[in-house]
C-alpha cells in the first residue's frame, strides 16, 4: 500500500479470538463508536463475508462504503479493499496477528484511505492515525472481554 500509516497493539487474547472479533461484521455497531450499521453482501463458500457495507458516522465525517476481503487461509491476516463509497476514493487496509506465546497477540494495523474531497497528506496521516489508535483500543477491549 502506497501512503499508508501503521499500528501496532498487543491484546490479551489468542489470534482466533481476536479474528473472530474482526470477522463478526453483525456485532461492530455494539463495540465500536462510529459504525452504525453493517451488512453483509457476500460470503465465500466458508461463509466468510467477502463484501460487507458499513454506515459510519464519527462526528464530522460521516459516510456509507463497501468494503471487499480477502482472508489468509492461516487465519492470520485479512486484507480489504474500498468497492464503493460516498466520501472516499479508496480505501486500502490490512491486519495482521502476530501470536506472542500464551494468549498474547500482536495486532498490526495498516491502512490507506483517500477521501472524494482533497486533504492535505499530513492531515490525512494524522486522521488515519486516530482511526487506527481508536480501531484497535476497541477491538483490544472486546477481545479481551470476550
Amino acid at each position: 500500500m502506497a501512503d499508508e500509516s501503521t499500528q501496532s497493539i498487543t491484546v490479551e487474547a489468542d489470534a482466533d479470538t481476536i479474528m473472530g472479533v474482526i470477522a463478526d461484521f453483525a456485532a461492530y455497531p455494539e463495540w465500536t463508536g462510529a459504525v452504525k450499521e453493517t451488512e453483509v453482501l457476500a460470503e465465500d463458500a466458508d461463509g466468510q463475508a467477502t463484501q460487507v457495507r458499513f454506515v459510519i458516522d464519527a462526528g464530522m465525517f460521516k459516510d456509507t462504503y463497501t468494503l471487499e476481503y480477502e482472508w489468509s487461509t492461516d487465519g492470520l491476516s485479512v486484507d480489504w479493499h474500498l468497492v464503493k463509497g460516498q466520501m472516499q476514493r479508496s480505501q486500502r487496509g490490512r491486519y495482521l496477528l502476530e501470536p506472542r506465546g500464551g494468549d498474547a497477540t500482536k495486532v498490526t494495523y495498516t491502512l490507506s484511505v483517500q477521501l472524494a474531497v482533497p486533504m492535505i497528506g499530513m492531515f490525512r496521516r494524522k486522521a488515519e492515525k486516530m482511526i487506527m489508535d481508536i480501531a484497535l483500543k476497541d477491538l483490544k477491549r472486546r477481545a479481551e472481554g470476550l
